[in-house]
């Protein structure tokens, strides 16, 4: 143990000019690192369908840019021979093993999402409890941002013990299923063709030959259920497309005595704003 220290402080070279090189080393990357991110994200705003696509070059280029301001650092530094490197290799292991291993098992994972894409940097996704758009994919962690507006980072590592999903698998349409809820009495065929209107005619839905809609209905011990499922022209109005079915859903259903769920007797009304809301 005591050759290896010794072999290794042989080939450390460090200086005050060498750590000013290395502090230029790492203020060039991180802002290399913003700027080029900042860029793609602005063209990708611009490219349409294309903008998750676009984006998915953030991750390789700090991947890219990681590596390479590594070994700019660790050869301004070391200067080792094979024999060296192999010792330095033994003593870099040990340290892995004993405290970085959490950090390096990041990585690993960050590279692997980088180069197999299970979800892009644009995608909605869920892993574990957790769902959001991917806002940045880092070397440690991914970044989503949940409905609610709340900025979660997940390491890396998960994707390698935690499933993950993607909604819309680097596309920008994506499938919102939306769920309403009516009286077992009311008629249901005219509540599904009213509920297909809502769908075709909302200004946030996408119908191709790939991209179908459909209403599902279930019947339970009191009450149906339909379930709309559309795809929405761009996944960041998922939300907006479905309050907009649901609105209009029950604004054509109040028209038509289409009644919502009644439990031993007592009908579940609208509130009376909400009507009034919808109908402005």
């Amino acid at each position: 143990m005591a050759e290896d220290t010794n072999s290794l402080m042989e080939i450390i070279n460090f200086d005050v000019a060498t750590a000013l090189y290395i502090i230029y080393i790492i203020i060039l990357s991180y802002l290399l690192i913003r700027l080029v991110s900042f860029l793609i994200k602005k063209i990708g705003d611009k490219a349409g369908y294309r903008r998750i696509t676009a984006n998915m070059i953030i991750p390789l280029f700090k991947i890219i840019v990681y590596i390479a301001s590594s070994y700019l650092i660790v050869t301004a530094v070391i200067q080792p021979s094979l024999t060296q490197l192999v010792a330095f290799s033994g003593l870099f292991g040990a340290a892995l093993g004993f405290g970085l291993k959490d950090i390096f098992s990041d990585i690993i994972g960050g590279i692997v999402i980088a180069f197999e894409r299970p979800y892009l940097i644009g995608d909605k996704i869920t892993i574990g409890d957790k769902y959001g758009e991917v806002t940045d994919i880092g070397l440690r962690s991914t970044r989503i941002v949940t409905p609610d507006d709340t900025v979660v980072s997940i390491p890396n590592f998960s994707i390698f013990n935690k499933s993950a999903a993607s909604a819309n698998a680097g596309k920008t349409e994506m499938m919102v299923v939306t769920d309403l809820f009516i009286d077992n009495n009311s008629d249901f065929e005219k509540a599904v063709r009213l509920l297909k209107e809502c769908i075709v005619t909302s200004k946030y839905v996408y119908i191709s030959k790939s991209n179908r809609y459909t209403v599902l209905v279930d019947e339970f011990p009191f009450y149906k259920r339909l379930r709309a499922k559309a795809y929405v022209n761009d996944l960041r109005y998922e939300f907006e497309f479905k309050s907009d079915i649901t609105r209009r859903a029950w604004v054509e259903f109040n028209k038509n005595e289409i009644m919502p769920p009644s439990f031993s007797g007592a009908v579940i009304e609208m509130p009376k704003d909400f009507k009034n809301s919808v109908s402005d």
